[in-house]
């Protein structure tokens, strides 16, 4: 079923500018999108036969890109909220049945965003098209979900949490943060870097394919390649930390850069300190 609309996704976004007003092109983007929001289809999903553990569908990507290509701008909303933007990604309807508990405030989700149930949007949130939110998920005051990003079961994205989103190019990994971690306040996580299970980044973390990870539980130092993102191993428990600068005017006037440290791996303790997390879900 799926392949019939990789096909037909394919052909349209192939035609550029001349899918734009065609009822056929619209009606095969209308359907990624359903099956989107409805955790059907994944920018990218568990693949444990590749290195990363994780295959990219590049065509659900183009899907994405076809909708904001032949989409119009419109006024959009209703009487609280009012909006303008490409008539093919409205906000996105919760109801009861959903079971997502949407706090008042300023909580938004797009059309083709998938929210499971269980996960809890705290004001102000924003997830957007693409995304994939699991079971028992916590988004919490200002955070942001990107577009495509993949986040596990029971995580928690503590206030001003950053998770960014990665359209382009199509092929590149999305941000992806599985099961059970918790992402504390002002982190941020960019460029397809991917935090593994049960992992733990300490407020004001920033995680980019340019930043070097230092394991001081390990001695080893993680860092993006070529081939594969940066990759926080499973149960870490991150810092941010710093480096000092050992050449040029950089050592002359004793400056360091931002470093960010695994200071060790989760225990009974730190799951201890845990606990409250349940109680707020």
């Amino acid at each position: 079923m799926n392949g019939d609309l990789q096909e037909r996704i394919e052909h349209w976004f192939a035609q550029g500018a001349a899918a734009v007003g065609s009822a056929e092109a619209e009606a095969c983007f209308l359907e990624l999108r359903g099956k989107l929001e409805a955790g059907e289809l994944r920018a990218a999903e568990p693949d444990a036969s590749v290195p990363l553990g994780w295959r990219v569908n590049g065509w659900v990507k183009r899907g994405i890109l076809l909708g904001f290509r032949i989409g119009t701008m419109r006024e959009m909303g209703g009487e609280t909220l009012r909006f303008i933007d490409k008539h093919t990604y409205p906000v996105r309807r919760f109801v009861v049945a959903d079971g997502v508990r949407v706090v008042p405030g300023g909580v938004s989700a797009r059309t083709g965003a998938y929210v499971a149930k269980g996960v809890a949007l705290i004001p102000p949130s924003y997830v957007n098209v693409g995304a994939y939110v699991d079971e028992g998920t916590m988004v919490d005051s200002h955070a942001l979900v990107g577009s495509c990003a993949q986040v596990g079961k029971r995580v928690h994205l503590s206030a001003a949490a950053q998770i960014g989103g990665v359209l382009e190019p199509v092929n590149a990994s999305p941000v992806i943060i599985e099961d059970d971690c918790l992402i504390g306040g002002n982190t941020g996580v960019y460029e397809g870097t991917v935090v593994r299970r049960r992992a733990v980044l300490a407020a004001g973390t920033v995680l980019t394919r340019g930043t070097p990870v230092y394991d001081l539980v390990k001695g080893e130092i993680y860092k993006a390649t070529a081939k594969m993102p940066l990759v926080i191993p499973e149960g870490a428990v991150v810092v941010p930390g710093s480096r000092a600068v050992s050449k040029g005017k950089g050592a002359e006037w004793g400056l360091s850069l931002a470093a960010p440290v695994i200071v060790k791996y989760r225990d009974e303790k730190t799951e201890l300190s845990l606990v409250l997390e349940e109680i707020l879900r």
